[in-house]
């Protein structure tokens, strides 16, 4: 009888370290964005996106520095930290939101809908993502992109400049993930 509630907890034990983990982790996502204007292109790198999503609740959060951007040309991050963005006043950019009739246990490749709230430039808004998200083992890689207006975020453009400013701003992201380990 002893050696069959032995093995009986190891078993348990066994099973419940052998579980998938419920949060996944990564804190070196890239986001980019790329602005076409007829007088030159924009185009900006963070590679130091933080993300966590958590599978059981379908959830996820990120968070980005909006200084971590990498542009080509050092006036440009100027100009976007100090006139558009902002970065002293509103440092950061987040997402918090729900991962649409997504089903973890699924290997391979998915696309689903992330709705959630964006906030930028101190500016919340209802946001849906086109997300392909693929699961390979003990990690998930969520990509994909989307279009955002700036003026739906407040971003002020002086009149002289609106004619050298893009309107829409294609937003480009990979997020990797792996276990999240507490």
């Amino acid at each position: 009888m002893n050696k069959t509630i032995t093995l009986i907890l190891i078993l348990i034990v066994r099973i419940g370290c052998a579980q998938e983990p419920d949060q996944y982790i990564t804190r070196q996502g890239q986001a980019s964005f790329f602005s076409y204007t007829s007088v030159e292109n924009i185009q900006a790198t963070n590679n130091q996106v933080l993300s966590i999503i958590d599978l059981s609740k379908k959830e996820i959060a990120v968070s980005m520095l909006m200084r971590a951007f990498v542009f080509e040309k050092s006036l440009m991050e100027e100009h976007f930290n100090e006139s558009y963005i902002e970065s002293d006043i509103y440092p950061k950019a987040t997402f918090q939101g729900q991962i649409q009739d997504f089903d973890p246990s699924i290997n391979g490749e998915q696309t689903r809908i992330v709705k959630g709230q964006l906030t930028i430039h101190g500016v919340t808004r209802e946001t849906e993502i086109k997300t392909k998200i693929e699961k390979t083992g003990r990690t998930y890689v969520l990509s994909g992109d989307f279009e955002l207006r700036i003026k739906d975020y407040e971003i002020k453009v002086p009149p002289i400049l609106a004619r050298n400013i893009a309107k829409t701003i294609s937003v480009t992201f990979s997020f990797k993930y792996i276990p999240y380990e507490k």
